[in-house]
């Protein structure tokens, strides 16, 4: 049950009435505040402070302020005049619960017909936002069509213009070709009926002059009878020494080489897409380059990977993508790409011995890195010397030389 407040104070004039009712220490925002024009009440957990006025009050124009721990409610009078007392001074209980009933339905119609109202305000606020937005919509359409309509009729003059220029210049130039024909022909009447024996003689120059033209284009010799040009290369000659000499094998590595350059797979469904560069595994290969020095591994893997699907018989593409598996850890993969580039790197010679030694290096790393120290050596030994022991500044040189292209 709330506790009734007692201490509070008021203070009148003829116009106003003055109500200061102490909050006990409550926060602004637990305070609740409810006027009508015979009933005033102020709730704050857990005090209640009520009025039944003796006189009637403006509620509609009554106020309420709240600062150092007092409501001061101010309720300006109907009648002009002091009253007697601030509140009826019955206690009949029944009597001060129909007041307070009929004060909390006065207020909850009040505040429903403020909402109501705020709600067709809301309304009409919005019909008129969208009846402004239309017009404006609507007068832009217009100056669009307008604007549209005056370059139309502007466009449709000038073409007018000129199919009229055009149909005066051709026939302008109908009129000059017709007055030179009459001309030319009355000219040749006039040259005949004035020379005919010496034309006659001209006429039979001009006629032997054709006769020997056709006469020479008759004897015109006939096209060359085609043949074959037997073409003669230099031979090779090998670096290597003649005792030394693996002639078979560089032959064979160079045939190889050419094979793969005209190994192209370019009739992959889902290759039809790219452009006639996208279609070079040079061009994909120097790509994959230039993203490998970057740092951007995944990009150099997708260019490698492409080429790849163009072209399977280029070596340097497996071993440039085993060094990005090296980069991005995936070492199986590392494992199997330098596995395939030695595999295209056969039969082995000097012109291959740098790309063997790169595939040879990757490999190891990535087994080093396996834990799979027993296969490691082989690759670590095949690019060093005989009888060569690895050893760990060795192995700290040979893995800056994985990154080598």
């Amino acid at each position: 049950m709330p506790l009734l407040v007692t201490d509070y104070s008021w203070t009148q004039t003829e116009s106003t009435v003055y109500i200061n009712v102490p909050l006990k220490g409550a926060k602004v925002g637990k305070v609740d505040i409810l006027c009508t024009d015979e009933y005033l009440k102020v709730h704050f957990p857990p005090y209640l402070f009520e009025a039944f006025l003796s006189e009637p009050v403006d509620d509609d124009r009554s106020t309420a302020k709240i600062g150092n721990g007092v409501a001061v409610v101010s309720l300006p009078k109907r009648n002009n005049k002091l009253w007697e007392q601030l509140m009826i001074t019955t206690n009949d209980k029944e009597k001060k619960k129909e007041i307070r009933e009929r004060a909390l339905q006065k207020h909850q119609e009040k505040l429903t017909a403020e909402s109501k109202a705020k709600a067709e305000k809301q309304h009409t606020d919005k019909k008129y936002a969208l009846e402004t937005m239309m017009k404006l919509e609507r007068e832009e359409r217009e100056s669009i069509q307008k604007m549209k309509d005056t370059e139309r009729e502007r466009t449709t003059a000038e073409l007018e213009a000129w199919q009229l220029k055009q149909k005066e210049k051709k026939k302008a130039e109908e009129e000059a070709r017709l007055k030179l024909q009459s001309q030319k022909g009355h000219g040749d009447k006039v040259n005949k009926s004035r020379c005919s024996g010496g034309r006659k003689v001209k006429l039979d120059g001009r006629g032997s002059s054709e006769a020997e033209s056709k006469k020479k284009h008759v004897d015109l010799p006939a096209p060359r009878v085609p043949g074959n040009i037997q073409v003669s290369f230099t031979p090779r000659v090998f670096p290597t020494a003649l005792r030394e000499s693996r002639v078979p094998e560089e032959e064979e590595w160079l045939k190889k080489q050419a094979e793969a350059r005209r190994a192209v797979n370019a009739d992959v469904e889902e290759l039809k897409d790219l452009t006639e560069e996208e279609r070079n595994p040079d061009w994909l290969k120097e790509k994959g380059d230039k993203c490998f020095a970057t740092g951007n591994y995944l990009s150099a893997v997708n260019a490698y990977s492409l080429a790849i699907r163009m072209n399977r018989k280029i070596p340097s593409l497996y071993s440039n993508r085993a060094a990005c598996h090296l980069k991005l850890r995936n070492l199986h993969k590392a494992v199997e790409d330098s596995s395939q580039a030695l595999e295209l790197l056969t039969p082995p010679v000097a012109a291959n011995a740098a790309a063997r030694a790169r595939a040879h290096v990757r490999r190891g790393s990535a087994f080093c890195q396996l834990q799979l120290h027993a296969e490691a050596p082989y690759d670590w030994q095949a690019v060093g010397p005989p009888g060569w022991v690895l050893e760990l500044t060795d192995q700290q040189h040979m893995e800056a030389f994985i990154s080598a292209r």
